[in-house]
This record gives C-alpha cells, sequence and structure tokens, in this order.
C-alpha cells in the first residue's frame, strides 16, 4: 500500500526533475516510483546496456526518457564485462578484495572488454534543471559527479551507491564522496536500505554465498543540499526537496523543517497542515526515536 504523498498532506503540488544513472532496476523498485506514477516526476534515465535499455524503452511512460550514454569524465575508457552483470565496470574488480568473499571471485571475474565513450554530465542537455540525481555504476560514482559541477547546482537530493571496500582497483570510496560532495554544499543525510555486509572468508554460513556477518561492504547513501543553510534555498526548492524527501524516503523531520522555513518566506502554513494531516506532532516523532 502506497504511502500518502506529500501532495496529499499540504495540498500543493509540485513537480520535480530526476536523473537516474545506470536505471535497469536490476534488485528494487526506484524510490521515485510513486512521484512518476503520480505524474509529478520527469525522469531521465542512463542505461549503456543494450538489452536493459530496449526493455527501459519498451515499458516508458509518456514522462520518462532513456538515453544510451555510458557517464563519466567523456574520456574514452576500458569496460570490464564481468561473470555478473551487477559487477561490470568501467574500472578494473580488485581480486585482492573479491577474493576475501565468498562469490565474489566468479562474479567479479572479467570476462570480456569493451572500448566505450562516456559522456559527461554536464554536457547532456536533458539533464538541466535536475533536483534528484539517483546514481549506481559500480565504481564510478565519483568520476560521474565530479564531472556534473553544473548539474549539482541546481540539485537538492542525491542516492548514491558507496562501498566501504575497493571492490575495484583505484576505486574512490564512501570517505572520498562525502567529501567532494560536502565541497559541492550537500551533507550527507542518511543510508538508504540496508549496509550490506558479507562473510570474511574462509569463515562461512552453511553454504550461504550472501550471508552477512561483521564486515559491511556497501550501500545507499543520501546526501541532500546543506539544510544547515536553508536561507540560500527559495521556496520553491524548498518543496521541490521536501517532496523528494518525503515521497521517496520518508524522512518526516527533515521534511517538517523544511516546510517550517518554507512558511517563514512564503507566509504560508504547510508545516502545521503537514503535521495534522501526518495525525502526529513534532514531540511524538522526538519520543519515537
Amino acid at each position: 500500500m502506497a504511502k500518502p504523498s506529500l501532495k496529499s498532506l499540504i495540498n500543493k503540488r509540485t513537480r520535480v526533475k530526476v536523473v537516474d544513472i545506470g536505471a535497469n532496476p536490476i534488485d528494487s523498485t526506484p524510490p521515485y516510483m510513486q512521484l512518476l506514477k503520480a505524474g509529478d516526476a520527469d525522469v531521465v534515465g542512463f542505461e549503456p546496456n543494450r538489452d536493459a535499455l530496449e526493455k527501459l524503452n519498451r515499458t516508458r511512460g509518456l514522462n520518462e526518457t532513456y538515453l544510451p550514454h555510458a557517464l563519466g569524465d567523456g574520456a574514452t575508457h576500458t569496460l570490464h564485462i564481468c561473470g555478473a552483470p551487477g559487477m561490470t565496470s568501467l574500472l578494473t574488480p580488485n581480486p585482492q578484495v573479491l577474493n576475501l568473499f565468498h562469490g565474489f571471485p566468479q562474479w567479479g571475474k572479467v570476462i570480456s572488454t569493451e572500448i566505450v565513450k562516456t559522456v559527461r554530465l554536464d554536457d547532456i542537455a536533458e539533464t538541466a534543471g535536475v533536483d534528484l540525481i539517483k546514481i549506481d555504476v559500480q565504481g564510478a560514482e565519483l568520476m560521474v559527479l565530479r564531472n556534473g559541477i553544473e548539474r549539482l547546482r541546481t540539485t537538492l537530493v542525491i542516492q548514491t551507491e558507496i562501498e566501504f571496500l575497493p571492490m575495484y582497483i583505484d576505486q574512490p570510496l564512501f570517505a572520498d564522496v562525502d567529501t567532494f560532495l560536502r565541497g559541492q554544499g550537500f551533507v550527507f543525510h542518511r543510508f538508504y536500505g540496508e549496509i550490506i555486509s558479507r562473510v570474511i572468508a574462509p569463515f562461512a554460513v552453511g553454504r550461504d554465498l550472501y550471508a552477512g556477518m561483521s564486515q559491511s561492504v556497501w550501500s545507499d547513501a543520501i546526501f541532500v543540499r546543506d539544510f544547515t543553510r536553508l536561507g540560500l534555498m527559495e521556496s520553491d526548492q524548498l518543496l521541490r526537496m521536501a517532496t523528494l524527501l518525503h515521497d521517496c524516503y520518508q524522512s518526516i523531520d527533515l521534511v517538517y523543517y523544511l516546510l517550517v522555513e518554507h512558511d517563514k518566506q512564503s507566509g504560508g502554513t504547510l508545516a502545521e497542515s503537514y503535521l495534522q494531516k501526518l495525525n502526529v506532532t513534532a514531540d511524538h516523532w522526538a519520543q519515537r526515536r
């Protein structure tokens, strides 16, 4: 059952633009799907895998555009096609790390390579005015973001896969992505979904290759426009950011904080309406922590 949208709670509609880099939904439904189905989001997706791109275009709606570009720094790179499609990357798999975990030596084995010309995020006209960037490109996330400085100026929320160990040679890790995005005016908000762990070999949990234990390996991280400096944002930006954080990530307390600032700027009462429709108070939510 879908959770109530922000639009239904405050009786105010806004429209957001999403750029999904690595748009093939291998593991789960995209977090913006509720907004897309409601007609409140425009999505520009990138998927260089031909089969996946064909499927996306076959099922896409009116507000979806999918492009075949491999995003990067605009240079030519070697694409490493691996035993598991989810391991295929512009970076070279790192056997020194992969060999520590069950399954990964096979999944990360390079079975072929392909020369690809990458395109910079800033150079793609369709991505102008983006509000949410969702990115999963197997270790090349920071390369893409560094070549999207202009697009980051309008971006309000970023969901990016991050890793805590270099599964690929010279792969930037969570700390590197965090440092870069802080320099672009973002702060880390929280992890999205599970923090994935894996058992370190040769220890094993039965025959479960996917079993987790003590070592965190990867997750998705949510970064948001620095909410300690909301005075730098206009009221319509605050509303779009609140829409994304409510409908996609259910970050109730931050949504309320954004709406309070929106009301200060506009003289409205959206924050009060939000709490009333949720049938909670700020104190109630604080007590549930």
